[in-house]
């Protein structure tokens, strides 16, 4: 399995050859969208199925995420009753204390979507740093969309320049990443980790296994490179 310094997300996974192929490559954290309106959503009785087959071994290294958009406790324990996940990633109007809430409760880490566009968006960050395990910014969605992630666009990276984090909470990159630009965009945001959905499909919810890798070998390439 390879290795990389840069924390790398897969999120939407919805089949086991992408799940395989992004463990064999070396992602840390493989994603599972739990939003009905989402192309990517599945159950948490597909991702127990999805994960079945893997070596016991790889989860000394490889975290489970459950992205959830402005979940209540009941939606959360539909999932967790099934299925046991490392995270739980928020992509709504979740808050700080919802954030801690779900935190203790659930005895899981826990990461905090936030919508960039300007480098004003950025403040609005701040309240969760500390409190969540890790931030992730993501462009927001274009007018009319009607899920907040995985609409294939992107913020101007070196934005992320601005941000200023006392606590020093480890975040993601994300939004419109694909292995032909994730290094630029790495180069630009100097981010400590990447996140990438579309920008690994051959179409919206259909992982391709070979952009995956090239994604991820593309991250550890840069890696090397700095």
């Amino acid at each position: 399995m390879a290795g990389s310094q840069t924390l790398i997300k897969i999120c939407g996974l919805t089949d086991e050859e992408a799940v395989e192929t992004a463990v064999e490559a070396g992602a840390d954290f493989l994603g599972f969208v739990f939003f009905p309106k989402s192309p990517r959503a599945v159950t948490p009785e597909r991702v127990v199925e999805m994960v079945a087959d893997l070596p016991p071994e790889i989860w000394d290294e490889v975290k489970t995420v459950g992205l959830f958009v402005d979940p209540t406790d009941a939606d959360l324990d539909a999932v967790f009753r099934i299925l046991r996940l490392d995270v739980v990633q928020l992509h709504g109007d979740e808050t700080p204390e919802r954030v801690e809430h779900i935190r203790l409760e659930y005895g899981v880490e826990v990461i905090k979507a936030i919508g960039v566009a300007t480098a004003a968006d950025l403040d609005g960050a701040k309240a969760y740093a500390g409190i969540a395990d890790y931030l992730l910014f993501d462009a927001k969605p274009p007018a009319g969309a009607d899920r907040p992630g995985g609409n294939a666009v992107s913020f101007p990276w070196d934005l992320m320049l601005k941000w200023s984090d006392p606590s020093d909470t480890l975040w993601f990159l994300a939004g419109g990443l694909t292995p032909d630009t994730v290094g630029e965009a790495m180069r630009q945001s100097c981010a400590p980790g990447v996140d990438v959905s579309s920008g690994v499909e051959s179409a919206p919810g259909e992982k391709d296994p070979e952009l995956i890798a090239r994604f991820i070998a593309a991250v550890a390439a840069e890696d090397d490179a700095a």
